[in-house]
């Protein structure tokens, strides 16, 4: 059933439902801080922008995973309605022609579903946004409004990409982006929580040691973008056995199909078929990737547990705790056939070690800017004297 990638008469709608959804975190946090100053409270509303910014990327991994990210072949609604309720001829009649296709009703419902609460956090990351100007107007924050003003556009950016997720009928590359979009957002939620904190609690790092934390988050977010290209790939069975491959140490393998970035899902670099080969050759390189971030996290972690600050211990168990979910999950993806469980388990792994480097550096980089800062304190002081 032929079906116009783009609709936007749903829109007016899906925004006045993503508004109602950010409602109720909003009056929660107004109720549980009714007490607490407005950055206090802005503050809370940006750890629940985060808290439901992780969920939506778990869902969003499930969507994946479920083979739901066509379940409405149109964007942002669903056949042109806000959802699959209205559209429910059209999935039926889609469904009937291919009962095993990308078009079920179930489908339908998760893919809305997930488009509902991408809209929900669009909606909370708006209002943090617009409470960021107020604030600075008012100068009762330290932290910039165009840090905030950022992650909106992020949001928005991700949106788009969403949208062409769907339309490109799941792009490799695009998909892949998206992932990382989500990330990223978490990334910039994470770093603006721990700036709003009213008593900042800095980590003072000796230089190597922040080098080294931010050359791991680098090391994670290559091995990030090489998950997500398994992912999208659908390459996690291209081996099932571990620590071999195949039964073998190197398996055949076709790197040059394999990472042709300008390709569609399941095409391989000169349109034809994906050889087995390119998928074994993403799967490796993800392993390989893994036990990279492995030794590093381990590294990073055992410098942080010796460096004999008690604060640093605390992280170094946060990042000992994170890698081994990551490896456990990361297993069981392989020996147990990529369960769906484990799936989406390995892609929170992935998240929570994103939020929990960038809280670390974001700690870490306040104690670096203090001093900098109460030297200007100091010379704006001795000028004013003078």
């Amino acid at each position: 059933m032929n079906v116009a990638a783009y609709d936007l008469g749903p829109v007016p709608t899906l925004l006045v439902f993503g508004a109602l959804l950010a409602l109720a975190p909003v009056l929660w946090v107004a109720w549980r801080h009714r007490r607490s100053d407005a950055i206090e409270r802005r503050r809370a509303l940006t750890l629940v922008a985060l808290f439901l910014t992780f969920d939506l990327v778990l869902f969003g991994a499930f969507t994946r995973l479920t083979d739901s990210g066509l379940g409405c072949p149109d964007w942002p609604g669903c056949y042109g309605s806000a959802s699959p309720l209205g559209a429910h001829e059209s999935i039926g009649a889609a469904q009937s022609a291919m009962p095993s296709g990308p078009v079920t009703h179930g489908k339908a419902w998760v893919e809305m579903i997930h488009r509902y609460l991408a809209t929900g956090v669009g909606a909370l990351i708006t209002l943090l946004a617009v409470k960021a100007w107020l604030d600075a107007r008012q100068r009762r924050s330290m932290l910039s409004p165009w840090w905030p003003t950022l992650t909106w556009m992020w949001v928005c950016a991700q949106g788009a990409f969403g949208a062409l997720t769907v339309t490109m009928k799941l792009y490799p590359a695009i998909v892949t982006v998206h992932l990382l979009g989500g990330l990223g957002l978490l990334a910039l939620l994470a770093a603006q929580s721990q700036v709003l904190r009213p008593s900042p609690q800095s980590i003072a790092m000796p230089r190597s040691l922040y080098r080294g934390a931010m050359a791991v988050f680098a090391i994670s977010v290559a091995q990030i973008t090489l998950g997500g290209w398994v992912s999208t790939n659908y390459a996690v069975l291209a081996c099932t056995d571990f620590p071999t491959c195949q039964g073998v140490w190197w398996p055949p393998m076709d790197f040059e199909h394999g990472f042709t970035v300008a390709r569609e899902l399941g095409a391989g670099k000169d349109g034809g078929y994906l050889p087995f080969a390119a998928l074994t050759a993403i799967h490796m390189a993800h392993r390989i990737g893994a036990a990279v971030l492995v030794m590093a996290v381990t590294a990073l972690a055992w410098r942080l547990r010796v460096a004999g600050d008690p604060d640093l211990r605390r992280w170094a168990l946060a990042l000992g705790a994170v890698v081994v979910w990551q490896l456990l999950s990361g297993l069981s993806n392989v020996v147990l056939g990529w369960p769906l469980l484990a799936a989406v388990a390995h892609t929170g792994g992935a998240a929570a070690l994103v939020v929990v480097l960038t809280m670390l550096l974001a700690r870490a980089n306040q104690a670096r800017s203090q001093p900098i800062a109460s030297a200007v304190s100091r010379a704006a002081t001795i000028r004013g004297a003078s």
